[in-house]
């Protein structure tokens, strides 16, 4: 398969994700906030860029179907994870949160299995954007009286997204199972 440069831009999304967290867990090194914080830009920036060519240039892909939201998942989840180790989130909103990516990972496996490939809705979209804006905001750890509302705003907004989200999928797909389950 030739890689198309929505799949090429999804790709080095992932091959972000490990420096992104080196920095994120090296506070000894001068900056390394700040670095992160670029790298996670960076890799968030291409989740918008990869999608729009491939819908502007009609490259999209059956790779790119599966991988682009593959990609957010790997990015976000390092994101939440470093921030539950620096003490900047909650354990649990981060286990909710993962753990709605397995669910959905799961369904797009039995989806796969029987042929089928499930593009990301709205709502996972809309759930993406918002727990990377509160990724970024979270990174950024600023000061101020009004910071911890905004963090808190943004973290809970991405939640509840991230549950609407699961929701969402699963009763738009739900036929998914009923035809993977009958193996069981």
């Amino acid at each position: 398969m030739q890689m198309n440069l929505p799949n090429k831009l999804t790709i080095l999304r992932i091959l972000l994700v490990p420096f992104f967290v080196f920095f994120m867990l090296m506070p000894s090194i001068p900056g390394s906030k700040w670095i992160a914080l670029a790298l996670f830009i960076v890799a968030s920036l291409t989740d918008l860029a990869d999608g729009k060519i491939a819908r502007k240039y009609n490259l999209v892909t059956n790779f790119g179907k599966f991988m682009d939201p593959l990609a957010d998942k790997i990015l976000t989840g390092a994101a939440f994870i470093c921030l539950v180790g620096i003490q900047r989130l909650p354990a649990w909103i981060a286990i909710v949160i993962i753990s709605r990516e397995f669910v959905i990972s799961g369904f797009r496996l039995v989806a796969s299995d029987n042929g089928v490939v499930i593009a990301a809705s709205y709502w996972g979209k809309f759930k993406t954007t918002f727990q990377m804006f509160a990724i970024i905001v979270l990174i950024m750890n600023l000061q101020g009286s009004m910071i911890p509302i905004i963090e808190n705003v943004l973290v809970y907004i991405a939640l509840i997204l991230t549950i609407i989200s699961m929701v969402d999928y699963i009763a738009k797909n739900i036929d998914v199972l009923k035809e993977g389950g009958s193996e069981e």
